[in-house]
């Protein structure tokens, strides 16, 4: 098992080490990924719940899975 897991190892190793335009496209998706994850985060999915008490999040959430019964009720 330890010899199969370090030959995959080495062979995506070995093909990384080779790559001339991969090095440069790896680098723009992280980048992309960086970009998705933290920066529109930051600005467009604020935490709804932060700085409430332990029963305003409870009636919150209440609130808005009735919310998602009714919709699904009308389709």
């Amino acid at each position: 098992m330890k010899t199969t897991l370090r030959s995959i190892w080495n062979l995506y190793a070995d093909g990384f080490k080779n790559m001339t335009w991969g090095k440069p496209l790896w680098l723009l998706i992280f980048l992309k990924v960086f970009i998705l994850f933290a920066v529109l985060r930051a600005f467009f999915f604020q935490p709804v719940l932060s700085g409430k008490t332990e029963e305003q999040k409870i009636e919150h959430v209440g609130t808005e899975l009735v919310k998602e019964f009714v919709n699904e009720e009308l389709y």
